[in-house]
């Protein structure tokens, strides 16, 4: 698995330190609420700066899906809901691969491949999906992995629905391209379908738009899986209640 904070290197360096702090201690936490207390002892665990590499035994592959992407998702809404003003925010892509790996370095095209998934424009665009609505978490599984967990049925929570299918690629590597499902949590995959389909020229991971500004402080995310609930109140007695696309109409409770 990898993750990668997003716009890391942005941040002043005094603090950088304090915001990958913050990120290994919810690491730690999710882990072992997900029974996967052993990931940081293993000793195979590579920083890359504005995240890190966890090598761990391919038995975690769907519990790394299920339930440890929608509590890391929470852990994250969470830390902003409470996090000072002075402190960033920690926008996060994740991947998760499998494949085997060379000892004792762990070496290999899997390692290389989480890597490459986690920067790729199908992820970045995942996350530029979560930014404009407020989740502060964008995931990636490789194929592989996706078949032998949530297609497989190991994911009790997480279906197929909840995931978008894509084509991972990565800017200056040619020959790498790969398919993957992409999940954010809180945002269905009608909402993820337009980022994946504009010109990569409109849409980047780090355009400036005022949209990107807002935070989970400013927008109340879902974090539960399933669509997004927005609710509009309009004239006189009438409420409507928005759930995806698609808007019901309902009477005005006191």
């Amino acid at each position: 698995m990898t993750v990668d904070m997003k716009e890391y290197s942005q941040l002043p360096e005094a603090k950088m330190a304090p915001a990958r702090a913050d990120l290994d201690s919810m690491l730690t936490t999710v882990f072992a609420q997900c029974g996967v207390g052993d990931a940081m002892l293993l000793g195979a665990v590579k920083d890359r700066g504005d995240g890190a590499i966890f090598v761990l035994p391919a038995r975690h592959a769907a519990r790394l899906i299920d339930p440890f992407l929608v509590h890391l998702g929470q852990a994250l809404m969470r830390r902003e809901q409470t996090r000072l003003v002075s402190t960033p925010t920690i926008r996060l892509r994740a991947s998760v691969h499998v494949g085997p790996l060379a000892p004792p370095d762990h070496r290999g095209d899997a390692a290389n491949d989480a890597c490459r998934l986690v920067d790729s424009d199908a992820a970045r665009r995942a996350m530029t999906a979560a930014v404009d609505h407020g989740v502060l978490l964008a995931a990636v599984v490789s194929d592989t992995v996706f078949g032998r967990t949530v297609a497989a049925g190991r994911t009790p929570a997480l279906q197929e629905q909840h995931f978008h299918r894509a084509t991972a690629r990565v800017e200056g590597k040619p020959s790498f391209e790969q398919t993957c499902w992409l999940f954010v949590p809180g945002l269905v995959t009608s909402v993820l379908a337009p980022y994946l389909t504009q010109d990569s020229s409109a849409l980047t991971d780090d355009r400036p738009r005022q949209a990107a500004q807002r935070t989970p402080k400013d927008t109340s995310a879902n974090e539960s899986i399933g669509a997004v609930r927005q609710k509009g109140r309009a004239s006189g007695k009438a409420r409507l209640i928005q759930v995806g696309r698609d808007y019901i109409p309902s009477q005005e409770q006191s």
